[in-house]
């Protein structure tokens, strides 16, 4: 069948026509298919495959290194540190199959945690729920933990919009010492937890100084409270020169998945239960980085500083 085109020269007044047409039957999609993130999303294994992601891997590069067999039998809740500006470690390695996440950890699927308001953005909702991502609400969030038979991992970047006005590089500030909620997560469905630190994640953008108690960061701060998403002033270089732009910084990502820490099925656990395990977070997180930071050119007496 020979396709017609539509020819360059329609007047605006029809373009704008069809605009309208596809507004509404994009709206009876939307309603019939609103709940699909909270569903596990819709991931679209070709497009999670196709030769793009191969590029924009190299263009760091970025690399997905384990220490440890994760049994498919099981379900995961995997905390990703740090949040970086971009994250960019998070979605290549977790979204996409370019670094091999396939190979390394055979049977389990990957689902990466997205702030639910993107998901209310037409067309750009079915865009990300390609690649696996689903909203960060605890319902969203639970439900792939709630499938039987194991192989489903939950990928949270744990320290969210907050730390990303702390991803400048060289800094190593951690948003945790206070954030349970993932943990609690993970005790409620008996889902393993497993520390992740992607060294390289705060080197790809600079960011305009912003030290707490600063009047930047105290409106970066109010702004982030109220739109719930945080405004870093990042830049690093352009598309044709090095000097300035918003393109990252060729700088190498290394993520290292850590051992994954047994978590017992407790529906209704204490607040002591729950300070034990996530004090138990909080040492593994910080002995994988302590083991690997050499690899990566971290000075020996720069540590994990837990805010």
């Amino acid at each position: 069948m020979k396709i017609a085109f539509a020819p360059m020269d329609v007047p605006l007044r029809r373009r704008l026509q069809t605009v309208a047409v596809l507004h509404v039957l994009y709206s009876v999609w939307w309603f019939f298919d609103y709940d699909t993130p909270a569903r596990g999303g819709r991931r679209v294994p070709y497009l999670c495959g196709i030769r793009i992601w191969d590029y924009m891997r190299d263009y760091f590069p970025v690399k997905l290194l384990k220490t440890a067999d994760l049994d498919p039998r099981h379900n995961y809740v995997i905390g990703f540190h740090p949040h970086g500006i971009l994250v960019a470690g998070a979605f290549t390695n977790f979204c996409t199959y370019c670094t091999g996440f396939m190979q390394l950890f055979p049977g389990i699927t990957s689902y990466l945690l997205m702030l639910p308001l993107w998901f209310r953005a037409p067309f750009f909702r079915d865009y990300i729920m390609c690649a696996g991502l689903i909203p960060s609400d605890k319902e969203s969030a639970s439900y792939p933990l709630r499938r039987r038979g194991g192989g489903n991992a939950v990928v949270i970047a744990v320290g969210g919009a907050p730390e990303a006005l702390d991803a400048h590089p060289g800094m190593y500030n951690v948003l945790l010492a206070k954030k349970k909620g993932f943990i609690k997560m993970a005790m409620e469905h008996g889902a393993h937890l497993v520390p992740v630190f992607s060294f390289g994640e705060n080197e790809v953008f600079d960011q305009v100084g912003n030290p707490k108690g600063t009047w930047l960061r105290s409106i970066q701060e109010q702004l982030q409270r109220i739109m719930g998403i945080s405004l870093p002033l990042f830049h690093a270089r352009g598309i044709f020169q090095y000097s300035f732009g918003l393109m990252p910084y060729r700088k190498p990502i290394h993520t290292i998945v850590g051992r994954p820490i047994r978590v017992e099925k407790n529906e209704k656990p204490t607040a002591e239960e729950l300070d034990t395990l996530h004090q138990l977070y909080m040492d593994q997180l910080s002995n994988l980085f302590e083991e690997h930071k050499a690899n990566y050119g971290v000075d020996k007496d720069t540590h994990l500083n837990f805010v």
